[in-house]
């Protein structure tokens, strides 16, 4: 915003608050900072100036006024205020007494008013002078008027914008003989303060046309005379044929101002002022101020008092400061005098205070002020933050505690998409189709249905249902995906539903394939499941037969003695992981015994077996682990064969035994003795036979 040196040294200028008349407006004070040097203080206490320029006998200084303190400092008097506290002088004239020639003529006699949106519009302020004369306005007002920005247009006119970027009150100014409103009790002239009708239209002062609806405040007598807080209309415009004014100092809700602004489309100086929100109590003063101006520079008699509707008064806010508390806010110590001495400079008064508690008053014209905080911040600036030493904050870094959950989770999804797992993220809904077809199942006890959990009000069918397994999910992904992949390796880390537990995190992942030539995905998911498990530091694993589908391959997942989940295989071309993820982390470990890889070489030995059909390849597995002992370090399964040349029932399991000693080279004989030693266990199962 644009300001007049000129202007704002006129505030400083020590005159008698009675006098009266244009001189008072355009004194000097040679105490006042020059220009340049007046910019640098405010941009280093109060407001960034941005450009000072020489404009004929005076200067004009672009100041930054911040957001928060558009209530007050969108005015010469707000930036003379800032400029007191801060060179600490004293600012002259702030309030005028209007000075009335005729005592008879009383404003309630010439106009009422009437309020119908008591929100929209807290205040409404009217004043009334007679046989004013409307001309040019003196000089020094066109001067200062055109430095700010403004056109000069009449002196009634220009005094009220002259009292708006002075005092950042907005003013209007009626013709009162063109208003038509009349009061029927008191035959006086009626102005009211009303939402717009539908269909309403107004021409404003520059002749551009508006439609109003009901957000819109107008200022109206039977017909709006202008837009309440925007705009001025061409109805009751003030001309050389005026004679009687009456003179408009309002207080209108911000919200509502803005609302209509928008709506139009079109932002004034004075609805500008309106949006940041201004001091109630400012009318009156700024209507005295621009009634005694006109009097003095267009002639005129001041009507006696004011019509003046204000029903619920706003009163100065009181704070508690605590001494004690500004010094650990602001890292140094601000001596109290000086505290109190920076508090009154900015126009705070300061009560009765008892040890450290400062009782401070603030002036309703300060509405940024309304916590502790608020005023130790004006101590700082006006203290100096140049004074402020930086210091570094004494804290104790206390690391946060490690989410075991996000840990975890983000180490087992790197070690499957190591081996070429996919994430994906599913809703957590199933549709009834689903539920249908995959039946879900309990790992323990066969066709034992999970009781799903329906929801009340589900956003679509496919949706009715939460999900009791994350495998529903993960199988409608394999079917859209083997339109474009003929194999699929994907798993999901997220929560399931049941009636009976009502949320669980689940661990599931699905290898799947367009072709099951081999019929080797249980394997392969084992052997990710093996490596997932060792690779999170577990190494007590066991497998146990479980039935659940009919292809007959599933196990239990064993981990230290507790079941933690399972595996098997849906179809020949599908098996899937189940992993409950709490019971998993709880056996999960970060300590890993690393041993050095083994110098000696290592003996491979082969073994075919003959069992039923119905037993499952983990029992041999277990065996021959227990019987091996340390020097049988893997056992692989390398072929399953079921056919027509077998016995009924039959199928050969082929399996690769590796022997390694970490400590010496093992002989022939040693891996003969216990080869020959698991093959006799395995033999004394009364259905298996091992074949030679």
């Amino acid at each position: 915003m644009i300001f007049s040196y000129n202007w704002l040294q006129s505030f400083f200028y020590p005159v008698k608050s009675s006098e009266a008349g244009a001189k008072q407006f355009n004194r000097v004070n040679k105490k006042l900072p020059k220009p340049e040097k007046l910019a640098e203080v405010l941009t280093m206490h109060a407001f960034e100036v941005e450009d000072v320029k020489k404009a004929g006998k005076d200067w004009l200084l672009d100041i930054d006024v911040l957001s928060n303190r558009g209530a007050d400092c969108l005015s010469h008097i707000g930036i003379a205020r800032e400029i007191a506290a801060i060179t600490k002088l004293k600012v002259q004239n702030e309030k005028l007494k209007v000075k009335v020639k005729k005592e008879k003529l009383k404003a309630k006699d010439f106009i009422s008013i009437e309020v119908q949106d008591k929100d929209a519009c807290p205040r409404y302020t009217a004043r009334v002078i007679t046989n004013v004369k409307v001309d040019q306005s003196p000089k020094w007002i066109q001067e200062r008027l055109k430095i700010c920005g403004l056109r000069p247009i009449n002196n009634i006119v220009d005094a009220t914008n002259y009292m708006m970027l002075e005092m950042g009150q907005p003013l209007h100014a009626f013709d009162f003989d063109k208003i038509k409103g009349v009061n029927p009790k008191s035959k006086t002239k009626k102005i009211i303060i009303r939402k717009a009708k539908k269909g309403e239209r107004i021409t404003s002062l520059d002749d551009e046309k508006y439609d109003l609806d009901e957000d819109i405040l107008v200022i109206a007598d039977k017909e709006p005379l202008a837009i309440a807080g925007i705009k001025g209309g061409r109805k009751a415009e003030i001309d050389e044929n005026t004679k009687t004014i009456v003179l408009e100092s309002a207080n209108f809700d911000r919200l509502a101002i803005r609302r209509a602004s928008q709506k139009l489309k079109f932002r004034s100086d004075a609805s500008w002022r309106f949006e940041q929100g201004i001091d109630p109590n400012l009318t009156e003063t700024v209507i005295n101020r621009a009634a005694v101006l006109i009097q003095e520079i267009a002639a005129g008699n001041i009507a006696k008092g004011l019509v003046d509707f204000y029903p619920k008064k706003v009163l100065p806010k009181k704070i508690k400061l605590d001494l004690n508390y500004v010094e650990k806010l602001l890292g140094v110590k601000v001596p109290q005098k000086e505290i109190i001495g920076i508090l009154k400079l900015l126009g705070l008064k300061i009560g009765n205070w008892k040890l450290k508690i400062l009782n401070v008053g603030i002036p309703t014209f300060r509405r940024d002020i309304s916590i502790p905080e608020d005023l130790i911040e004006e101590i700082g600036r006006l203290y100096g933050y140049d004074k402020i030493e930086p210091v570094f904050p004494e804290a104790a870094l206390i690391p946060p505690k490690r989410n075991e959950n996000i840990f975890w989770g983000d180490k087992i999804k790197n070690i499957l998409k190591e081996v070429g797992f996919t994430e994906v993220y599913n809703y957590s809904f199933i549709s009834e189709k689903q539920v249908e077809i995959f039946k879900t199942t309990s790992p323990h006890t066969k066709n034992f249905s999970v009781g799903v959990v329906e929801i009340e009000n589900p956003m679509s069918i496919e949706q009715k249902y939460l999900r009791p397994s994350l495998i529903p999910n993960l199988l409608s992904n394999v079917r859209d995906n083997f339109k474009y992949f003929d194999e699929i390796r994907i798993f999901e880390l997220g929560k399931s539903f049941t009636k009976k537990q009502i949320e669980k995190t689940m661990l599931c992942g699905v290898v799947a394939k367009k072709t099951a030539e081999e019929k080797n995905e249980f394997y392969e998911v084992k052997g990710v499941v093996d490596l997932l498990l060792n690779k999170l530091g577990i190494s007590d694993i066991r497998y146990v037969p479980l039935e659940i589908w009919d292809s007959g391959k599933c196990a239990g997942i064993k981990v230290n003695g507790k079941e933690i989940g399972f595996l098997g295989e849906i179809s020949p071309k599908i098996a899937v992981f189940d992993i409950d993820f709490e019971k998993l982390i709880k056996q999960c470990s970060e300590e890993q015994i690393y041993q050095p890889i083994s110098k000696y070489p290592a003996v491979v030995r082969d073994l075919a077996i003959l069992v039923p059909r119905e037993n499952k390849v983990v029992e041999i597995l277990n065996q021959i682990n227990i019987i091996g002992g340390k020097l049988v370090i893997d056992v692989d399964l390398f072929d399953m064969y079921e056919g027509e040349e077998l016995p009924d029932g039959k199928k050969n399991l082929a399996f690769h035994i590796i022997y390694q000693a970490k400590d010496r080279t093992l002989t022939g004989q040693e891996v003969d003795k216990i080869q020959n030693k698991i093959i006799k266990t395995l033999e004394q199962e009364p259905e298996w036979e091992v074949r030679r």
